[in-house]
């Protein structure tokens, strides 16, 4: 039995398929999106180097490249789900990249950090507070995809924040 699934969507790709088209490889967050089991967790793990890598540059590059990812996100996620012929499949995890990394947006780079802002943001791409559960069942596409995560991200972000400012991840 493998941890990976065998096909993907109602087109049913298979993993080569996945990994081996550009759009695809991207939108299940370098193949970490084929996970069987909690895809979404691991998208958010496949955001953490490229966190590292982003947190290392100023805050206005920082910026630019979240703003990038996300806006290029909008796209990726809505060709990916035509691709694989279903809206919002689970293993479309660019949205957790794009989100994790809004997380981590105005908060100073440390481990606790990173762990923290791992932990705030599934707990609100999971549990979906409102608004984020009525945007994620009614806006649709590429933005309906990448939205939910986006606000999960903004609310994780302002609680990661608010800990950071209490001195809570020294």
């Amino acid at each position: 039995m493998s941890i990976f699934l065998e096909t993907v969507g109602i087109n049913k790709l298979t993993p080569k398929q996945i990994l081996t088209d550009p759009v695809l490889f991207l939108a299940f967050g370098f193949g970490s999106g084929l996970a069987r089991k909690a895809p979404g967790t691991f998208g958010t793990v496949a955001a953490i180097p490229l966190y590292c890598m982003f947190a290392q540059t100023e805050l206005l590059l920082y910026s630019i490249l979240t703003l990038l990812v996300t806006g290029v996100g909008v796209w990726l996620c809505g060709v990916a789900a035509d691709k694989l012929g279903e809206h919002d499949f689970g293993g479309i995890v660019w949205d957790e990249i794009a989100g994790y990394l809004i997380t981590l947006w105005l908060v100073p780079f440390s481990w606790a950090a990173v762990f923290w802002g791992f932990v705030l943001f599934r707990i609100f791409d999971i549990a979906k507070p409102w608004p984020i559960r009525w945007i994620d069942r009614h806006v649709h596409g590429g933005l309906g995809i990448m939205l939910d995560d986006v606000l999960a991200g903004v609310f994780a972000g302002i609680l990661l924040w608010l800990m950071a400012g209490q001195g809570w991840l020294s």
